[in-house]
């Protein structure tokens, strides 16, 4: 079965790719063919789940703004961007039928606020120019003939069933790792590889951290070596292991794992402007200022997603990983304790206070300084903040450290064990690297004909719409520069 223009893949990328490549045809006047391969029994699923299912698909910031949150190679993303800037990409949706919303932090959302939206109107955008979508086509192979032969049909695909099909431009849009059981197993990865390209190391980003004796596991020493000699006998060459979705990499300790009873405390505990800091062997490494959840994977949220990445870096290569949370950012110090202070102070002279004890006084001052439901889990984290001092068998006299509750208040330490991998990482960092790919047009430079688009690409974002917009603006790019090749 022959097409001009085959797409693997029908997520975000993939779909927006066919419909760049088909409506360019169309416009030139050309009857050339574009075919969109997804495995799934429909496309669009990791688009299904975007945004807790409301698809946050862009975010309107302008260039400077907006690459400040691509967390690598921003300025190969660049023509991309231009090409579909996402005040064009929230024209595109309604022209074609779906009006949008934008919301704080200049997300934009379906005005319906369901993610279905966004992918029936993509189908139905790529269905009005003539692609042609076959689902259930999982490929096994995909390989190209000598680069001379590429104006006539140098490509061949397989499927698992058994279907071949050729072409003279194809496009890869397959994703990463995460997420698997929507369909992104790093199968373009294998394809990169196969025909010549290289790899950066791939890991799990904008994912779920896990505290120490957040979960009911401990990575010991020897899994600590293990992460440690990797990092020593890292190389340029990719590893094939971390390709496949099933091998976990150093310190991954899967969502699945259940929580402690430590654990238990901070699960569903949703903590708003607050300063988190991410230490690296002691030396801090990023810094952020925002909203962070506490989930059944571990420390989540805005900022929590965004420190993921090089705290998941560190970690596989073996660094020692800490966060310290400041629940009074803005807040001095020695301003805080003398508060904390003055505090203890009203609540030991109020009449309501006699015959209280002193840890039910301490909870009664935490509850002046943080959320009632965080209260249970700053304790049992920080022990030091009471102390028992024993002055005989049956006298036991109990000390409220308030500087130390001053100091847990501004830097409240976790170590972080391990993190939530590719079962529910929202991207993969890494991929095909960029070197091998021009940015203006997204064409290998190793297999003329061939492209490359989305998350399948070594480039990655921060959540707030960013990572689904270079999907969009990436895969419209590499559609319309593969139509204009072959009709060149």
């Amino acid at each position: 079965m022959k097409s001009d223009i085959i797409i693997i893949g029908g997520g975000a990328a993939g779909l927006m790719a066919a419909y760049g490549a088909a409506s360019t045809l169309v416009a030139a006047g050309s009857d050339a063919s574009v075919l969109l391969l997804e495995k799934m029994p429909r496309p669009g699923r990791k688009i299904m789940i975007t945004g807790k299912g409301r698809c946050n698909f862009t975010n309107v910031k302008d260039w400077n703004a907006f690459s400040a949150h691509i967390r690598s190679k921003a300025n190969f993303v660049k023509p991309a961007f231009y090409n579909l800037t996402p005040e064009k990409l929230v024209e595109f949706f309604e022209s074609v039928g779906m009006p949008s919303v934008v919301e704080r932090g200049d997300r934009a959302y379906p005005s319906s606020y369901h993610s279905t939206d966004v992918i029936d109107t993509l189908v139905r955008a790529c269905q009005g120019v003539g692609v042609k979508i076959e689902t259930e086509a999982e490929i096994s192979s995909c390989h190209s003939e000598p680069a001379e032969q590429v104006k006539e049909s140098p490509f061949t695909i397989t499927t698992a069933d058994g279907r071949t099909y050729t072409c003279s431009r194809l496009i890869i849009a397959t994703g990463g790792l995460s997420y698997p059981g929507t369909g992104s197993t790093g199968d373009g990865y294998r394809f990169a590889t196969d025909t010549g390209h290289t790899l950066t190391p791939l890991f799990p980003s904008l994912t779920a951290l896990v505290p120490r004796g957040y979960k009911l596991t401990t990575l010991d020493n020897q899994a600590l070596a293990e992460s440690r000699l990797v990092k020593k006998n890292q190389t340029t060459t990719p590893n094939p292991l971390i390709i496949s979705s099933t091998t976990e990499l150093p310190r991954h300790i899967d969502r699945s794992t259940p929580l402690t009873e430590l654990g238990e405390k901070f699960q569903n505990i949703h903590l708003k402007n607050v300063g988190v800091q991410l230490l690296i062997e002691g030396t801090v490494a990023d810094s952020e200022f925002g909203d962070i959840d506490f989930t059944d994977g571990g420390i989540e949220g805005p900022i929590g997603f965004q420190l993921s990445r090089k705290a998941v870096k560190a970690l596989i290569n073996g660094s020692r990983v800490k966060l310290a949370i400041d629940l009074k950012a803005g807040v001095p110090l020695p301003e805080l304790t003398a508060r904390v202070k003055e505090l203890w102070m009203q609540i030991d002279k109020d009449p309501r206070s006699r015959g209280v004890r002193e840890k039910e006084k301490c909870r009664i001052l935490l509850g002046k300084l943080m959320p009632w439901e965080l209260i249970p889990a700053f304790t049992a984290a920080n022990p030091g903040i009471i102390t028992l001092e024993r002055k005989g068998r049956t006298d036991t006299k109990v000390w409220v450290n308030l500087p130390t509750i001053a100091k847990c208040l501004k830097e409240w330490e976790f170590d972080i064990e391990g993190y939530v991998g590719y079962e529910r990482a929202v991207v993969t960092a890494g991929g095909v690297s960029t070197d091998d790919v021009i940015a203006k047009t997204l064409e290998s430079r190793k297999v003329p004909g061939l492209y490359f688009c989305g998350e399948v690409l070594d480039v990655d974002c921060d959540t707030g719409g960013y990572n689904l917009h270079c999907a969009f603006a990436t895969g419209l790019l590499a559609g319309q520069s593969a139509a204009k090749n072959l009709l060149s």
